[in-house]
């Protein structure tokens, strides 16, 4: 018996040069450093930052010096991206910083030593922290900092920067307090760049855009707002084939548990994907999937398998169903499993057949 085929991930790195050139629009001439922390959120953080790179993407940004060591390795000599490392630098990873040519984030007084000891030939960026408790100097560390002799000697400063907590709430006042701070850190630093936002500070306007954005999620599709948003194009479709075709009876109870119980006749399909290949469980309160022109509601997510209503549509073992892509919206996922876009994105597994679109070489 020939095994079914299994779901199918589609990259869409056409849809990534569209969603980048939009950001590029709102930006209004900030520089559109984009983010590919977490494998360039689930992505493949090499195909993308090689097709970046081709787009005119010159600054990226990571999570962890080993993310970063990839990306140059990914990259190789003929990219030489500037590569931001958030998680900045701490004591004995000086070597590898200057070895793989990366740039630290500083968020302590500590890094920012670690740094003068390592004596880096290129510019660093100084995080602060505004109002969201994270990583960051506090504004009092930044200006003892600044004011004391020799607590910035050595250090090319390139870029100050912190991070917006609230930017999908425009109307949030909390946007706005954090701006004001940000405006007295960069006062301190008055030769380096200035950067605030990412992906939905880039829409807030022009006084939250400085000189660099860092956008993530919108990048790969996701809305600045949590919502989809017409002008960006899903970049990642995930299908999964029919395993079987069925008819439930009223009374009939799907899967676990007795939540999901037949009120009517119905006919459903059982799709060949689950929690494991990033589909998440809890989607199935208000969740859907895409199939022949329609959407389907989702009635249960198992670990290898769920569970859509077909109703009288024609459908046959094999056929695909969409469970994440252009017509079954990152944002409505994400939303049904009580989540943000971020998480589907990183939860999906290597499980299924990855193939990328427009790969750049």
């Amino acid at each position: 018996m020939t095994e079914p085929a299994s779901a199918r991930l589609m990259i869409d790195l056409d849809a990534l040069a569209h969603n980048l050139a939009a950001l590029r629009a709102e930006a209004m001439g900030a520089e559109v450093a984009p983010v590919l922390k977490s494998d360039a959120y689930g992505l493949g953080a090499a195909a993308v930052g090689r097709r970046l790179w081709a787009e005119g993407a010159r600054s990226i940004f990571v999570a962890r010096l080993a993310e970063g060591e990839a990306l140059r390795a990914a990259l190789g000599s003929d990219r030489p991206a500037t590569i931001h490392v958030l998680d900045g630098l701490t004591d004995g990873a000086e070597a590898r910083f200057q070895a793989a040519e990366l740039t630290p984030v500083l968020s302590s007084l500590g890094q920012i030593a670690a740094a003068q000891q390592a004596g880096l030939p290129w510019p660093v960026a100084i995080n602060i922290d505004t109002g969201m408790s994270r990583q960051g100097l506090t504004l009092e560390e930044a200006r003892a900092a600044v004011q004391a002799i020799d607590r910035l000697r050595g250090l090319r400063i390139g870029l100050v920067m912190s991070h917006l907590g609230s930017a999908a709430e425009p109307e949030n006042p909390r946007n706005a307090r954090q701006l004001a701070a940000f405006l007295e850190a960069r006062s301190l630093f008055p030769n380096a760049r200035a950067s605030l936002s990412a992906s939905a500070g880039i829409f807030l306007g022009a006084d939250y855009r400085f000189d660099l954005v860092r956008p993530g999620i919108s990048l790969f599709g996701g809305g600045p707002r949590e919502t989809p948003d017409e002008r960006l194009r899903a970049m990642a479709t995930l299908t999964a084939p029919i395993l079987d075709l069925r008819n439930l009876r009223p009374g009939d109870v799907v899967g676990y548990g007795e939540a999901v119980r037949i009120a009517a006749p119905t006919r459903v399909a059982v799709v060949g994907a689950g929690y494991t290949d990033g589909v998440i469980r809890a989607a199935r309160d208000g969740g859907y999937a895409w199939f022949a022109g329609a959407r389907r509601r989702l009635l249960i997510v198992n670990m290898d398998i769920l569970v859509i209503e077909l109703g009288d549509t024609p459908a046959a073992l094999g056929d695909p169903v969409e469970l994440l892509g252009p017509n079954a919206a990152l944002d409505d996922l994400a939303a049904a499993g009580g989540t943000v876009a971020h998480e589907v994105l990183v939860r999906l597994s290597r499980r299924a057949e990855r193939v990328y679109i427009g790969e750049a070489q």
